[in-house]
């Protein structure tokens, strides 16, 4: 690493300046989950959107904006696509979940340089079991072969999938990250599929973790007919609350489960790494849902 270490954390007087790192983020609710919770806890934090796409940043453009951010004081920020797994490479410090999953989606500036964790895994793996924990899963289709792709497969195999099945539009990638997770999980199958029918054939539901369908990327990542009914879906967007594909597949009879719970217990674990203090996760889950009805 070069000079992205600079020094961060809490601001004085114990309170703390966060952020997201992404793109096309302008919808974003982070601010109000973190905030809000914040001032539950009384706690001094400021959370702020930065936008690539409206700062005029991108991949390259990460080292200079890290060191921004550090001499500012930021205990740290979010990361969201397309930059999970480009921060990787310039951090000091990986939890032992972002360095197998290869991607990053919370950096802490801490004394002895950056420190990057994933918690979108974790977060996945509450919300999954909270909304269709009694629906079979031991086989998985997955759309999208991404950072958030890579955690919410861990979850997936982690949860028990004997056969996940990986779907993206760049081949090579969704063989990559087949490769990375069938060496974690050896006692599964993981595939790259060619395409979304021959991924969705016999499986007990997919999950949706490509940007396709989010306010920015707007649309279908694939054709609904080709569900099944007895099928799940779960897409991990949380902004709509409800995509395209969610309501398309629960018209077809299928069980759906949209991304908010993911998005708040992520931020839950975010929020206590950003500040060193456990949140009240069911407070935050229902702050969202008010927010949002």
């Amino acid at each position: 690493m070069t000079e992205v270490l600079q020094s961060g954390g809490a601001l004085p007087g114990n309170s703390f300046l966060c952020g997201l790192l992404g793109a096309g983020i302008a919808g974003s609710r982070s601010p109000e989950l973190h905030e809000t919770e914040a001032r539950a806890l009384d706690l001094p934090l400021v959370y702020r959107i930065l936008d690539g796409a409206v700062m005029g940043y991108g991949e390259a453009g990460l080292p200079r904006i890290l060191t921004m951010l550090g001499q500012m004081g930021f205990a740290g920020v979010n990361v969201t696509h397309p930059f999970k797994q480009a921060v990787v490479p310039l951090l000091d410090h990986l939890s032992d979940a972002a360095r197998v999953l290869g991607a990053v989606n919370t950096v802490v500036w801490r004394p002895e340089g950056l420190f990057g964790d994933n918690t979108d895994w974790s977060g996945y793996r509450a919300h999954f079991l909270t909304g269709l924990g009694d629906k079979p899963r031991e086989t998985v289709a997955m759309i999208g072969a991404g950072g958030a792709a890579a955690a919410v497969g861990f979850a997936h195999l982690d949860l028990g999938a004997r056969d996940l099945r990986i779907v993206d539009t760049a081949p090579e990638r969704a063989q990559a990250l087949a490769t990375r997770l069938g060496a974690v999980f050896p006692q599964a199958r993981v595939t790259a599929s060619p395409d979304v029918a021959h991924a969705l054939a016999g499986a007990d539901g997919v999950v949706q973790t490509s940007p396709v369908g989010m306010q920015s990327h707007p649309g279908l990542p694939f054709d609904p007919a080709l569900l099944d009914p007895r099928q799940w879906v779960s897409d991990i967007i949380y902004f709509p609350a409800r995509t395209p594909l969610l309501e398309a597949a629960a018209a077809r009879g299928c069980a759906t489960l949209a991304g908010g719970g993911m998005a708040v217990l992520q931020a839950a674990h975010a929020f206590a790494l950003f500040t060193g203090t456990q949140p009240d996760a069911a407070r935050m889950l229902r702050a969202f849902a008010k927010a949002g009805s």
